[in-house]
């Protein structure tokens, strides 16, 4: 254990309690990549980022210092947990492959960079699925450690769910984030396409993928968003309920029978709290856009893979394997017809929402609570027509499955109203914390 001293404030008492948290639910979780003296590394940065902010509060030409409290940046102390596909200056990237690291190695992500001058510690990187895919890690479920946390943000959801950080990032390129949120009961928020920067991460499609958050609540969320999300512009709450729409017919069909009861009692919880809410049979088309998506999916890791794939190809798991040798039989034409899909497919989206009257969609996060074992992290299908779309997502816990484990609410807004996603959601959170 590291000596703390007899007072702990502040940053060394998070340290402090997240060293005791560390050693207790870790090695049940394995939430994390692991590390030699992560605690020692700590303290030392915690101590670097104290004198960082004296050092802001002097004034020049012998002035008197600002308060601390005026010159701490936002999120100072706060710990964050990285998913191993971003850079970290200091850390190796493995992204949970058997890959030599030198190989993958890369500049910081923009993302961790903005959130460690905004005076978050890197608690450690987080552990992931291969390269983001469906290869599982070691990570279980916080809730229930017999069961997935889901994937591929693994141990991101699983260490914001433990208590263990208080930010974490991963990644979404079918359901990697809303699904391990609704699995491990955090909220879980998938910002537009393009809205926080992918530079620095490895990715799995570029035409697909996002940069997403954890956390406890939405309001830690928001100030993190605040920071990431290029041209941010926060949305104050109006105290109206917004206009809702669910989808019905095969779309929900592809949920489990409990959570569409799970779901039908909270779409009735929040008509009986004021919000009115349109039926609207929603992606008819699924298995289309099902097939869109595996074929850009395939198509752009083949991309990404291909120098790497044929020196190692021994090393890649089976199933980032088949995934990779799909990509190649893929041909250009192809892809860019299934690319001018989903701008087709986003604007398509955008006009019903308009024609309609429609402000937010909501929908199960996941087909159910989180499945039995790790073999597998569950089915994303929820969460893959929005992830296509480019739409922002979060994920709100809204209660229980029969044995206890979480269940999530998907609520989605239109293209690039993240911030009123973000107010709107914040609004629902206390409403469901009432009603559920």
């Amino acid at each position: 254990m590291i000596r703390y001293g007899r007072k702990t404030t502040g940053i060394l008492e998070r340290l402090e309690t997240f060293e005791a948290l560390y050693r207790d639910k870790e090695p049940k979780i394995h939430a994390f990549v692991p590390e030699g003296d992560r605690f020692k590394r700590l303290v030392q940065e915690a101590a670097a980022l104290e004198r960082r902010v004296r050092k802001a509060g002097r004034l020049p030409f012998g002035r008197s210092r600002r308060k601390s409290a005026q010159v701490r940046p936002p999120l100072h102390g706060m710990l964050l947990g990285v998913k191993d596909i971003f850079h970290v200056d200091g850390f190796p990237t493995q992204a949970g492959s058997r890959l030599p690291a030198h190989q993958l190695r890369g500049t910081e992500a923009t993302c961790v960079t903005l959130l460690r001058e905004a005076g978050m510690l890197v608690a450690g990187k987080t552990a992931t699925t291969e390269f983001a895919y469906f290869a599982p890690g070691p990570t279980r479920n916080p809730h229930n450690t017999e069961h997935t946390p889901g994937g591929s943000s693994s141990g991101s959801a699983a260490a914001v769910a433990a208590g263990l950080v208080d930010l974490a990032l991963g990644t979404q390129t079918i359901g990697s984030i809303i699904r391990p949120a609704s699995y491990c009961g955090v909220v879980g928020f998938k910002p537009s396409y393009g809205r926080i920067s992918t530079e620095g991460v490895i990715p799995l499609a570029k035409s697909l993928d996002h940069v997403g958050l954890f956390a406890q609540d939405v309001v830690t969320i928001a100030n993190a968003a605040a920071i990431l999300c290029a041209g941010w512009a926060p949305k104050a709450g109006s105290g109206q309920k917004t206009y809702l729409a669910a989808p019905t017919g095969t779309y929900l069909a592809r949920a489990g029978e409990e959570m569409r009861t799970h779901f039908e009692r909270l779409v009735k919880l929040l008509e009986g709290s004021g919000y009115q809410v349109k039926r609207l049979d929603l992606f008819e088309d699924l298995n289309e856009i099902t097939e869109r998506h595996n074929l850009i999916l395939a198509a752009e890791a083949a991309q990404v893979h291909s120098r790497w794939y044929e020196s190692y190809r021994s090393l890649y798991h089976e199933k980032t394997a088949t995934l990779i040798e799909k990509g190649f039989a893929v041909s250009a034409k192809a892809l860019k017809s299934a690319l001018d899909g989903v701008s087709f497919f986003r604007l398509n989206l955008s006009t019903l929402m308009e024609m309609h009257g429609i402000e937010m969609w909501i929908s199960p996060s996941a087909t159910g609570p989180a499945p039995k074992g790790l073999a597998s992290t569950g089915d994303p299908i929820m969460n893959l027509p929005w992830s296509q779309a480019g739409f922002p997502t979060i994920s709100l816990p809204s209660g229980f499955s029969k044995d206890g484990l979480p269940l999530g609410l998907q609520v989605a807004a239109d293209f690039n109203r993240d911030e009123d996603l973000l107010s709107w959601s914040a609004a629902i959170e206390h409403d469901l914390l009432e009603l559920v």
